[in-house]
């Protein structure tokens, strides 16, 4: 995999583009307004391994609540403003990290240059984000309907708006909901620029559908060398969207954060609960910030040499199973202690 040569833009202390690696970020589904529930929810996203987080700021209110924020967070924080460019500068003077704005929807051109100068002061990048739900009327028109075409030419019209103000510090989100034409538009603009991209399938779905659609867009552009930092859109627990992230990332080889299980799915020779047990190791290690590959393997066929090549591992028996340690087998021990004895494997491992 060679990955596409970007530019650089750092949102706070997390360098986007460039020779990073590929951050992992999410948004709050709290009300902003309610700045203890925001500040709680952005604190265990930071410890699932959210790189930056992105907040909304519809109002004045949830815009006057960004200081009190910022103070009690270790993340960089992102704010997402529509229609109203007063709010991006009441974001920015709270010192946020960044700005995800559309400059075609908050004001006329005085308004934008405002924006982009008070960005410029503060060293802060601004991410145009173009997302099929609200591109362009005449844009969508000229292009024969919402095609990829349509989504690069209402990007590249927002970043000429940014660029004739001297304003480089810019990353893209070409977002679709539809799979296919999201990748084709990544990949149409990919050709023409060199801005960092943030990647995502917009309005995925809920966990199941969503993570699904999620892996296969971003994984294809991210498999082509496209994309510099990732947000999977998920409707529930923004925890998952961290999650999804980095396992999109692991089976990628891209990154090797926290725990990667590898668990078989089960047949007739199965003679232990490998559902319950597979489904217990996940919950018990998803904390663990351990680069390990853990795998729970079913039976004494293919489960020996699967868990070999995993740090720590099991192959299950009949109502017994194997516990194996970098490539040995440590002890067989019952069913019901697999668990408890795989995990005391596990923190013996540096």
């Amino acid at each position: 995999m060679v990955r596409r040569k970007t530019r650089a833009v750092f949102i706070g202390n997390v360098q986007v583009g460039g020779d990073a690696p590929v951050s992992v970020q999410s948004m709050t589904n709290t009300d902003t307004r309610d700045a203890a529930a925001t500040i709680e929810q952005i604190r265990q996203l930071a410890m699932d391994g959210c790189e930056i987080i992105r907040v909304a700021v519809p109002d004045r209110e949830a815009a006057a609540v960004l200081p009190a924020i910022l103070k009690e967070i270790t993340i960089p924080l992102v704010a997402d403003i529509h229609f109203d460019y007063r709010l991006a500068l009441e974001a920015v003077k709270a010192g946020v990290a960044a700005l995800r704005i559309n400059p075609g929807n908050i004001g006329g051109r005085d308004k934008v240059e405002e924006v982009v100068k008070a960005a410029a002061a503060r060293g802060i990048p601004i991410r145009i984000g173009v997302n099929t739900g609200s591109l362009e009327k005449e844009v969508v028109a000229r292009c024969g309907g919402i095609t990829a075409g349509a989504m690069v030419e209402s990007a590249l019209r927002h970043i000429e708006i940014l660029e004739k103000l001297n304003f480089f510090d810019i990353k893209i989100s070409l977002k679709a909901s539809n799979v296919p034409l999201m990748v084709e538009a990544y990949r149409l603009l990919a050709a023409q620029v060199d801005y960092p991209f943030h990647l995502g399938v917009t309005e995925a779905g809920t966990l199941n559908s969503g993570t699904v659609k999620s892996a296969v867009g971003i994984g294809i552009l991210l498999n082509e060398g496209i994309g510099d930092t990732i947000r999977v859109s998920l409707t529930g627990n923004p925890a998952h969207e961290v999650r999804v992230g980095y396992e999109i990332l692991k089976a990628l080889g891209l990154r090797r954060r926290g725990v990667e299980l590898i668990s078989c799915p089960t047949c007739g020779r199965t003679r232990i609960d490998l559902i319950k047990i597979a489904g217990e190791v996940e919950e018990r290690l998803q904390s663990l910030d351990k680069p390990l590959k853990v795998a729970v393997m079913g039976c004494e066929v293919n489960g020996p040499g699967e868990a070999r090549e995993a740090d720590v591992g099991i192959a299950g028996g009949k109502g017994t199973g194997l516990i194996f340690r970098k490539g040995e087998i440590v002890r067989r021990v019952p069913e019901d202690r697999l668990v408890d004895e795989l995990l005391k494997e596990i923190e013996t491992l540096k």
